[in-house]
């Protein structure tokens, strides 16, 4: 099981199917703040499909295509983070986050964002991550912009959000920029 500390109050610990209760908690909590930029609360109705989700992720981590983690925060599941899916041929993957609303601002989404992109590279030897999130998601934004990401470009109407489409902006780092980010 894919455990790290961030830091004495913070780690990140892959979903387990005991975290249903709680990521289901969470996830209604939020419901509203998260309804701006994430397509998937509809399909969030019960505590089943909390565990569906989760099964589904540890059914992913089997087959070696991706890792879905909760960031807890003094020993409270305060958000998700993990890669979407892993390509091996091409040594690709793709990070998606979402925090409590009561936790922003505090770096626990760029920490958590910093020890996956060094677990993918380090660890999976991956050479590229990407992150996609709405263009007008400033704080979404600023994550990977932090982390020394480089936008590449805005996929038009990427996403159907509810009652309208939404433009996507396409960040990527690649491990040969992360190491050079490093030394420095």
């Amino acid at each position: 099981m894919f455990t790290y500390e961030l830091d004495n109050q913070t780690e990140l610990r892959q979903l387990r199917e005991q975290h249903t209760d709680e990521l289901f908690a969470l996830t209604d909590k939020n419901r509203a703040h998260l309804r701006r930029w994430l397509p998937w609360l509809d399909r969030i109705e019960s505590k089943a499909n909390t565990e569906n989700f989760i099964k589904s992720s540890l059914e992913q981590f089997r087959m070696d295509n991706g890792l879905e983690t909760g960031i807890w925060f003094r020993n409270s599941l305060v958000g998700v983070i993990g890669y979407h899916w892993i390509d091996w041929e091409n040594r690709i993957t793709s990070i998606g986050y979402w925090l409590d609303e009561s936790h922003q601002g505090q770096g626990l989404i760029t920490r958590a964002c910093q020890t996956m992109v060094d677990h993918a590279f380090k660890e999976l030897k991956l050479n590229r991550i990407e992150i996609r999130c709405a263009t007008k998601n400033q704080k979404s934004r600023a994550i990977p912009e932090r982390l020394g990401f480089r936008e590449e470009g805005i996929i038009k109407e990427a996403e159907w959000l509810y009652d309208h489409f939404v433009d996507h902006v396409l960040y990527g780092l690649v491990a040969h920029e992360w190491e050079n980010m490093r030394r420095t």
